[in-house]
C-alpha cells in the first residue's frame, strides 16, 4: 500500500474538508493517507510560519480558504516546493458568483454560525438523546420522526445522524413479550418508520455484541429461529400499522438516514400515508 502525506489547510474548522477528502480517498483503496491537518489559519503571517512545519511531510495539499491573502501564500509555496496543490471550494464558490451574479462575502466559518438553524439543531441533538431506546416515552408527540426496530437495527445512530440535520428523532425498541408504549398509540400523525434487518445480519450484530460484552452466547438473543420470528413480527407490526419499511441490511448510516428523509418529505407532501 502506497502511503500518501496529505496536509488539509483551512480558515476555518476544517470539517468540510475533511468530509471531502475522506469520500474522495474512499475511491484509491491502494493509498494510505497520512493527514496532517491545520485548520482555523487566520492571517498570511500564520500561514506562511506553518509552510515551515509542512516541509517536514511535503506532499499533496487540500485547501479551503476564502481570504485571497492566505490563499496567495499557500499557493505560491506549493509551487515553489512543487507541491501538488487542490482548492476544494474555489471553484465551486466562483461559479456559484457567476450564476448567482453577485459576489462572495470572502468570509471564513460561515456554515458554523450561531444562527436560528444552529440552535435548531442543538434542541433536536438534546431531544434524541433524551429520547434514545425509548428512555422517555413522554413528549413523543414532538419527534419530527419516530424509529422502531428489534434490537441491533441501528436505531440509535441513525437518530444521531438525523439530529445532526435538525430532525428531533426518537426510537423505540421493539423487544419480544413487551408491549409499545402506549404514548406511541396516542402519536397519531405522526411519522413513523419501521427499521428492519436480515436475520443472517442481525445475528452476526447480535454475536459480536455479546463477544464484547462478555455474555452467554447461548442465549435466545442470538437464537436464529427465535431471531427470524422477531423480525417477521416486526414486519406485520409495521404493516398493520401502515408504517413505512427501511431495510438496513445493505445500508450504511448515512444511506438509511437519506431513505428516511426522503420518505418525510413525500409524508409531509401528503404522498405517503
Amino acid at each position: 500500500m502506497t502511503k500518501l502525506h496529505l496536509h488539509l489547510v483551512s480558515d476555518s474548522t476544517g470539517d468540510t474538508l475533511e468530509q471531502v477528502a475522506k469520500a474522495s480517498l474512499v475511491q484509491f483503496p491502494g493509498i494510505e493517507p497520512i493527514k496532517h491537518y491545520w485548520p482555523m489559519i487566520r492571517t498570511a503571517r500564520h500561514m506562511e510560519r506553518l509552510i515551515e512545519e509542512m516541509k517536514d511531510n511535503p506532499g499533496i495539499v487540500m485547501f479551503t480558504l476564502v481570504d485571497h491573502e492566505i490563499e496567495e501564500v499557500l499557493v505560491g509555496a506549493c509551487k515553489k516546493n512543487k507541491w501538488p496543490y487542490i482548492s476544494v471550494l474555489h471553484g465551486i464558490i466562483r461559479e456559484l458568483g457567476r450564476h448567482l451574479g453577485e459576489p462572495p462575502t470572502e468570509r471564513p466559518g460561515l456554515q458554523h454560525q450561531m444562527d436560528k438553524a444552529y440552535f435548531e439543531r442543538i434542541d433536536a441533538i438534546q431531544y434524541t438523546l433524551a429520547h434514545d431506546d425509548g428512555q422517555i416515552a413522554d413528549g413523543l408527540a414532538e419527534a419530527d420522526i419516530i424509529l422502531l426496530g428489534v434490537s441491533r437495527t441501528s436505531k440509535t445512530p441513525t437518530c444521531i445522524y438525523l439530529a445532526n440535520r435538525g430532525y428531533k428523532s426518537a426510537n423505540i425498541p421493539i423487544v419480544p413479550g413487551h408491549p409499545l408504549p402506549l404514548e406511541l398509540e396516542q402519536s397519531k400523525g405522526k411519522f413513523i418508520v419501521g427499521l428492519v434487518n436480515s436475520v443472517d445480519r442481525l445475528v452476526q450484530i447480535r454475536r459480536s455484541r455479546l463477544l464484547m460484552l462478555k455474555e452467554d452466547k447461548t442465549t435466545d438473543y442470538i437464537d436464529e429461529v427465535r431471531v427470524k420470528e422477531e423480525v417477521k413480527e416486526a414486519r406485520r407490526l409495521f404493516n398493520r400499522m401502515g408504517w413505512p419499511i427501511v431495510d438496513v441490511t445493505r445500508r450504511s448510516i448515512e444511506e438509511t438516514s437519506v431513505a428516511i428523509v426522503n420518505l418525510k418529505k413525500k409524508y409531509d407532501e401528503g404522498k405517503v400515508e
